[in-house]
C-alpha cells in the first residue's frame, strides 16, 4: 500500500532554513507532512513520544545547541526502533570529516546547505528520491554527498 503523504521531520536550530526549508516543500510535487523541531533534545524527545507520528525521512543539522547532530545519528541508528527511517544530513558544513563521519554512522545521504532558492528545491527532491534508494547496503561514500 502507498504512502497518501510522506512523514518528514526537520532538526535544524535556524529559523530562517526551517520556514525556507518548509515553503521549498509546499512547491514540490511531493506530499509530504513536514514537522520542525528547533535542536537535538527536541528531536530525540519527539522520537521517543509514542504518540509523536513517525517519519520516514529526517532532515538532520549538525551545529545545534544541547544535542548536536552526530550525537543524535549515533543515538538513532543504535535503536532498532529507528532503522526504517532515512536519514539526511542537512547542513552548512562541507568538512570532510564531517561527510566522513556522518556516513560512518549510517546516515544515507548528506547535503550541504544551498543558498539559492531553486536549488534548495531541486536538492530537496533529489534528496527525498535518493533516501530510498540508499536505504540499504551496499552502501558508497561517492553517492552519500548529493550535489545539484
Amino acid at each position: 500500500m502507498e504512502r497518501e503523504f510522506l512523514n518528514i521531520l526537520l532538526a535544524d536550530d535556524d529559523a530562517a532554513d526551517r520556514i525556507l526549508f518548509k515553503e521549498a516543500f509546499g512547491e514540490l510535487k511531493i506530499k509530504t507532512v513536514v514537522r520542525m523541531v528547533n535542536n537535538g533534545e527536541e528531536l530525540m524527545d519527539y522520537l521517543t513520544k509514542k504518540e509523536s507520528p513517525m517519519p520516514q525521512i529526517i532532515f538532520l543539522d549538525l551545529n545545534m545547541p544541547r544535542k548536536n547532530g552526530q550525537e543524535c545519528l549515533k543515538e538513532i541508528r543504535s535503536n532498532k526502533e529507528f532503522k526504517e527511517i532515512s536519514i539526511i544530513i542537512y547542513s552548512t558544513s562541507a568538512s570532510e570529516n564531517d561527510i566522513t563521519e556522518t556516513f560512518l554512522n549510517g546516515a544515507n545521504v548528506y547535503i550541504k546547505k544551498p543558498s539559492d532558492y531553486n536549488q534548495l528545491k531541486q536538492v530537496l527532491a533529489k534528496a527525498v528520491s535518493a533516501s530510498s534508494i540508499y536505504q540499504s547496503p551496499p552502501f558508497n561514500i561517492d553517492n552519500f554527498l548529493l550535489r545539484i
